[in-house]
C-alpha cells in the first residue's frame, strides 16, 4: 500500500502537505507503467503552478507523460538533482524522488484529492 500521509490524483501524482507547503511527486505505479526513464523536465523556483495544468514532463523509453499539478501555488523548491539521477526517482518516488515543493494558501488545498485506500482502487482498476 502507498503511504497514508499524502493524497493522490487518479493521474498518479501524489501530494503531501506540511503547513502551507505541499510536496509533489509521481507514484510508483506511474513509474512502473512508464518503464525506464530517460528524461525529466521540472520547472524553476519562483514559477507558478495551477491546478490541473502540467508543470513538467517525465520521459521514458515508452512514452512522455505530463506531470499535473493538483494545486495552485508558487514553487519554492525543485528537486533538479533528479534530472541527473533518474534512478532515485524510480527507486524511491515517495521520499528521495519528490519533484517540487509549492507554497499554497488555504487549508483545503488537497480536499479534491483521494486518500491512499481510494488510490489503491484506481491502481487495481488499471492493472
Amino acid at each position: 500500500m502507498r503511504p497514508n500521509d499524502r493524497s493522490y490524483l487518479d493521474s498518479h501524482e501524489w501530494a503531501k502537505i506540511d503547513g502551507d507547503v505541499v510536496t509533489l511527486g509521481i507514484t510508483d505505479f506511474a513509474l512502473e507503467q512508464l518503464g525506464e526513464l530517460v528524461y525529466l523536465d521540472l520547472p524553476d523556483v519562483g514559477d507558478e503552478v495551477e491546478q490541473g495544468i502540467g508543470f513538467g514532463e517525465v520521459e521514458s523509453v515508452k512514452a512522455v507523460s505530463d506531470l499535473n499539478s493538483p494545486i495552485d501555488g508558487v514553487i519554492i523548491e525543485a528537486n533538479q538533482a533528479l534530472a541527473d539521477d533518474l534512478e532515485s526517482l524510480q527507486s524511491d518516488p515517495f521520499e528521495a524522488g519528490w519533484l517540487i515543493k509549492v507554497r499554497v494558501s488555504g487549508d483545503d488545498a488537497l480536499a479534491h484529492m483521494i486518500d491512499a485506500a481510494a488510490y489503491e482502487e484506481v491502481v487495481a482498476s488499471e492493472s
